[in-house]
């Protein structure tokens, strides 16, 4: 099985930046980029990502708002705030140099099982699955396994499924050849047959995979009820008004809290609930601001895994506040709001996507 796997990769493998050049950064930058992202959206980020920060020390130096700046749009910025504190540890505990085992790799912050296995698989060849939604899904539909793949134990099934393939003996003997990195090949293998072939949501290839003739589900004519899924719980719909703030030279940004959602970056004032025009007006003058023209934007929904912002905007023109009116500045500053130039809106402050309609907005001013 493992062979056959490895001919089919070598006929059929994705050509991707990272695989180009597997150093350990650049396998764990791609890895921590793919979590929950589709590997075309990761690929500019992953080069714009390098030439910005080329390596844990460039990255370790950064401060928060110039790696959440190179992110931007990417989502679950957390990811980025882990490899930033993931970068400083190495600096500082292993001589900048990213540790090369499985055991030392889940130490670090924002690395897990799985992406601790892709790494030390794929840059160290440690012999070691990194099992995810992927390989997961391969391992239900080649053994028919009927508990649902949220289950530990499925977790755990799959890891001893494919460790034993890793450690397939030729028939010479031997685990693999030394001409190539066998488990870290298979992972990518695994990873590549499970997005191209063993396709989810969707009737599975069958005809092209190199394994279906030890396939169970295939087999038994039932690919499309494997794997057992767990039931998702229904998205929770919050409703927001967003404001894009304007001065003659300035715009008025809002620095969200240091924790929870989008944590951190920065957002177009906004509030809870759909307001009407005149609710908009009251809540500008709420901020100590006097309106002075008010435009409609356009609606915009938002999806997060769990939960959905339904948008409705606002563009609004306010005098700038005079030197005398400090007290309305220092309230504002404590509040986390901050008078952007508008020049820099949109090059340096880091804006998530969530607000991408607004931004585009924004841009064409």
């Amino acid at each position: 099985m493992r062979r056959s796997l490895l001919d089919w990769y070598d006929n059929n493998r994705r050509i991707l930046p990272w695989r180009e050049d597997p150093a350990p950064y650049h396998v764990w930058i791609s890895e921590i980029m793919l979590q929950q992202t589709r590997v075309e959206a990761v690929k500019g980020y992953y080069e714009r990502f390098l030439k910005t920060f080329p390596d844990v020390k460039s990255l370790a130096k950064a401060k928060e708002d110039e790696y959440l700046k190179v992110w931007e749009g990417l989502g679950y910025y957390s990811r980025v705030r882990n490899m930033h504190r993931a970068a400083v540890q190495i600096a500082e505990e292993y001589g900048g140099e990213i540790p090369a085992s499985y055991e030392e790799l889940k130490k670090l912050p924002g690395i897990g099982p799985y992406t601790a296995a892709a790494i030390a698989s794929i840059a160290f060849g440690e012999c070691v699955p990194a099992v995810d939604g992927n390989l997961l899904r391969v391992f239900a539909r080649m053994t028919g396994w009927r508990e649902s793949i949220a289950e530990t134990k499925t977790k755990k099934a799959a890891e001893r499924y494919f460790q034993e393939i890793f450690e397939e003996k030729t028939a010479k003997g031997k685990t693999g050849s030394a001409a190539r990195n066998v488990p870290g090949d298979c992972n990518q293998a695994l990873m590549d047959l499970g997005a191209a072939v063993c396709l989810p949501n969707a009737q599975p290839l069958c005809e092209k995979c190199p394994w279906k003739k030890d396939c169970v589900s295939h087999r038994n004519h039932e690919e499309t009820a494997y794997p057992v899924m767990p039931e998702k719980a229904a998205r929770r719909i919050e409703a927001k008004t967003v404001f894009i703030i304007l001065t003659a030279e300035k715009a008025l940004l809002h620095k969200r809290p240091a924790r929870g959602l989008l944590a951190g970056l920065y957002e177009f004032p906004n509030t809870e609930g759909e307001l009407s025009r005149k609710e908009a007006r009251d809540f500008i003058r709420l901020l100590g601001l006097s309106p002075l023209r008010i435009k409609a934007l356009e609606k915009a929904v938002h999806i997060f895994t769990h939960k959905e912002w339904h948008m409705t905007g606002y563009e609004v023109r306010v005098d700038e506040p005079e030197a005398e009116e400090a007290e309305t500045r220092k309230r504002l500053h404590r509040d986390g709001f901050v008078f952007a130039d508008r020049k820099d809106v949109l090059t340096t402050y880091p804006i998530p996507s969530a607000f991408r309609v607004y931004s585009d907005h924004f841009l064409h001013l």
